[in-house]
Protein backbone atom coordinates (compact mmCIF):
# COMPACT_ATOMS: atom_id res chain seq x y z
CA UNK A 1 0.00 0.00 0.00
CA UNK A 2 2.66 2.24 0.88
CA UNK A 3 4.08 1.64 -2.71
CA UNK A 4 0.77 2.59 -4.26
CA UNK A 5 0.51 6.16 -1.86
CA UNK A 6 4.09 7.10 -3.12
CA UNK A 7 2.95 6.84 -6.34
CA UNK A 8 -0.22 8.23 -6.40
CA UNK A 9 1.72 11.28 -4.60
CA UNK A 10 4.14 11.34 -7.74
CA UNK A 11 7.19 10.21 -5.21
CA UNK A 12 8.10 8.12 -8.63
CA UNK A 13 9.15 10.83 -10.45
CA UNK A 14 11.03 12.31 -7.22
CA UNK A 15 12.90 8.79 -7.27
CA UNK A 16 13.33 8.76 -11.05
CA UNK A 17 14.99 11.93 -11.17
CA UNK A 18 17.19 11.44 -7.97
CA UNK A 19 18.51 8.30 -10.13
CA UNK A 20 18.82 10.33 -13.03
CA UNK A 21 20.99 13.25 -10.96
CA UNK A 22 23.24 10.70 -9.89
CA UNK A 23 23.88 8.99 -12.97
CA UNK A 24 24.60 12.64 -14.45
CA UNK A 25 27.31 13.45 -11.75
CA UNK A 26 28.63 9.87 -11.63
CA UNK A 27 29.33 10.69 -15.34
CA UNK A 28 30.16 13.98 -15.07
CA UNK A 29 32.91 13.78 -12.65
CA UNK A 30 34.51 11.08 -14.54
CA UNK A 31 35.84 13.81 -17.08
CA UNK A 32 35.63 17.30 -14.79
CA UNK A 33 36.07 18.70 -11.40
CA UNK A 34 33.66 18.28 -8.40
CA UNK A 35 32.29 21.95 -8.64
CA UNK A 36 31.90 21.67 -12.63
CA UNK A 37 30.51 18.50 -12.37
CA UNK A 38 27.71 19.48 -9.66
CA UNK A 39 26.60 23.04 -12.21
CA UNK A 40 26.21 20.62 -14.96
CA UNK A 41 24.06 17.96 -13.52
CA UNK A 42 22.00 20.51 -11.57
CA UNK A 43 21.97 24.06 -13.74
CA UNK A 44 19.22 22.53 -15.93
CA UNK A 45 20.66 23.37 -19.65
CA UNK A 46 22.40 19.84 -20.33
CA UNK A 47 19.57 17.53 -19.17
CA UNK A 48 20.20 13.98 -20.03
CA UNK A 49 17.79 11.28 -21.82
CA UNK A 50 16.21 9.92 -18.54
CA UNK A 51 15.62 13.85 -17.29
CA UNK A 52 13.97 14.62 -20.73
CA UNK A 53 11.59 11.48 -20.49
CA UNK A 54 10.75 12.19 -16.26
CA UNK A 55 10.00 15.87 -18.02
CA UNK A 56 7.49 14.45 -20.88
CA UNK A 57 6.06 11.86 -18.31
CA UNK A 58 5.12 14.54 -16.10
CA UNK A 59 3.41 16.39 -18.78
CA UNK A 60 1.35 13.80 -19.79
CA UNK A 61 0.26 12.71 -15.91
CA UNK A 62 -0.77 16.30 -15.39
CA UNK A 63 -2.65 16.68 -18.93
CA UNK A 64 -4.88 12.97 -17.95
CA UNK A 65 -5.07 14.62 -14.19
CA UNK A 66 -7.00 17.47 -15.85
CA UNK A 67 -9.17 14.86 -17.85
CA UNK A 68 -9.70 13.13 -14.92
CA UNK A 69 -11.08 16.24 -12.92
CA UNK A 70 -13.55 17.57 -15.21
CA UNK A 71 -15.09 14.06 -16.14
CA UNK A 72 -15.31 13.73 -11.92
CA UNK A 73 -16.81 17.01 -11.51
CA UNK A 74 -19.55 16.44 -13.79
CA UNK A 75 -20.28 13.27 -12.35
CA UNK A 76 -21.96 15.61 -9.21
CA UNK A 77 -24.62 16.76 -10.70
CA UNK A 78 -26.11 13.28 -11.17
CA UNK A 79 -29.25 12.21 -8.78
CA UNK A 80 -28.65 9.38 -6.80
CA UNK A 81 -29.95 6.42 -8.57
CA UNK A 82 -31.43 4.45 -5.80
CA UNK A 83 -33.18 5.84 -2.40
CA UNK A 84 -33.24 3.82 0.60
CA UNK A 85 -36.08 4.53 3.92
CA UNK A 86 -36.54 2.65 7.06
CA UNK A 87 -39.51 0.99 7.69
CA UNK A 88 -42.16 2.69 9.52
CA UNK A 89 -41.82 -0.06 12.44
CA UNK A 90 -40.41 -3.14 12.92
CA UNK A 91 -42.36 -6.53 14.06
CA UNK A 92 -41.85 -7.49 17.16
CA UNK A 93 -40.95 -11.57 17.10
CA UNK A 94 -41.28 -13.30 20.60
CA UNK A 95 -38.33 -15.76 20.85
CA UNK A 96 -37.46 -18.07 24.28
CA UNK A 97 -33.63 -17.98 24.44
CA UNK A 98 -32.60 -21.09 26.64
CA UNK A 99 -28.85 -19.65 27.78
CA UNK A 100 -31.27 -16.33 29.30
CA UNK A 101 -33.76 -19.02 30.58
CA UNK A 102 -30.05 -21.41 32.33
CA UNK A 103 -28.34 -17.82 33.80
CA UNK A 104 -32.04 -16.80 35.45
CA UNK A 105 -31.30 -18.82 38.29
CA UNK A 106 -29.78 -17.59 41.50
CA UNK A 107 -26.71 -18.95 42.17
CA UNK A 108 -25.80 -22.51 44.18
CA UNK A 109 -25.49 -22.30 48.29
CA UNK A 110 -22.93 -22.42 49.98
CA UNK A 111 -20.76 -20.68 46.66
CA UNK A 112 -18.29 -23.31 45.54
CA UNK A 113 -14.82 -23.59 47.03
CA UNK A 114 -11.88 -22.18 45.58
CA UNK A 115 -9.56 -25.22 44.58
Amino acid sequence: MAVVLACSVGLHWAFLQSVAWTTMLVDNLSTTSLSVALERTFDGKHPCPLCKAIAKGRKSEKKSDRLLSLKKFEALNQAPAMHVSPPASFPRIATQDAFLTAIAHAPPKPPPRAA
